[in-house]
């Protein structure tokens, strides 16, 4: 091979490597574009302040059915105070049973969701709930996060 021959084909080596090398951090940054446009679009970022008021909203209505539970089962007590639970009626036993573990059921649902709410609220996605400013005619910020959990 001729010296002529040998810089050519390193010529074409060293270009194809350079294009090569452009194409594969070419493809970094448009992934990481597609990346940045899936996550902070105005749809995404709707679509995550809508999850939020949801998620905001459930919880307080699992609170709110709690407080509803706990009302009914406080007033079957007072019914049978001084009372053995054997004294009672069955059916009132029966339904005090079922609106315990009603209350139990909305507790752990309650704190599933808290801490999904809780998780998504300390990602950096979703950092905009965090801003502190409110939307013209909101007059409650998003609680930044709910807690403590249901226990009781």
């Amino acid at each position: 091979m001729t010296n002529l021959a040998i810089k050519i084909i390193l010529w074409f080596f060293l270009i194809s490597l350079f294009i090569g090398t452009l194409g594969y951090f070419g493809g970094w940054l448009g992934d990481a574009a597609d990346t940045a446009k899936k996550e902070f679009s105005a749809s995404a970022m709707l679509k995550k302040y809508e999850w939020f008021k949801d998620a905001s909203a459930q919880l307080d209505k699992k609170t709110a059915d709690v407080s509803v539970y706990e009302s009914r089962v406080k007033n079957l007590e007072d019914a049978y105070k001084g009372k053995d639970r054997t004294q009672w009626l069955r059916s009132d036993a029966e339904q005090y049973n079922v609106w315990q573990s009603e209350v139990a059921g909305v507790r752990a649902s309650y704190n599933l969701l808290a801490a999904e709410y809780n998780s998504n609220m300390a990602k950096f996605n979703y950092s905009f709930c965090n801003a502190g400013d409110l939307p013209r005619g909101a007059t409650t910020p998003l609680p930044r996060e709910y807690k403590p959990y249901i226990t009781q």
